[in-house]
């Protein structure tokens, strides 16, 4: 009887770790709003800050999109008030075809709040001073948006009180 060979195969892991000192912030993650299938008809996607997408119009989800919203971290001291606040209201991510809008940036507090260039004051709330936030957004994609990929830039300011 002849024994066949085992075959084992391997997939390369990522390990990923932030540390942050006094009075700083980092991103974690940035906002993907994932894989869509364009439409004849204008929609939206929206990434909330706990990571759902969702989509209007003529934009249809693709399965396994990549889709997270944006994640940030920081470290301040217990009860240090910090104004967070955009650097645009909107951006633009551009890619092959029209420029996409991306627009109502929400930060995962309680209770969420909308994000724009008017700064919003919170409290640190851990002992530490650690603190992390996830940010989502609304996209608009335009009818029959041409395929490919769109990026754009966006920036937050954090100031420590």
């Amino acid at each position: 009887m002849a024994v066949q060979p085992a075959y084992a195969g391997t997939s390369p892991g990522n390990a990923e770790m932030t540390i942050v000192r006094p009075l700083t912030f980092v991103i974690d993650d940035n906002l993907d709003f994932g894989t869509v299938i364009r439409g004849t008809t204008a929609g939206t996607v929206t990434i909330t800050p706990t990571g759902t997408r969702t989509q209007t119009g003529g934009v249809t989800l693709a399965n396994g999109g990549g889709h997270k919203p944006a994640s940030f971290a920081g470290q301040g001291t217990f009860l240090q008030r910090v104004e967070i606040s955009m650097g645009a209201n909107s951006i633009f991510l551009n890619g092959p075809g029209a420029p996409m809008q991306v627009r109502d940036f929400v930060i995962g507090s309680t209770p969420t709040a909308v994000l724009t260039t008017t700064p919003l004051s919170f409290r640190i709330a851990a002992l530490n001073g650690v603190f992390s936030f996830p940010i989502g957004a609304t996209l608009d994609v335009g009818a029959n948006q041409a395929p490919g990929v769109y990026s754009g830039n966006w920036s937050i300011t954090l100031n420590y009180f």
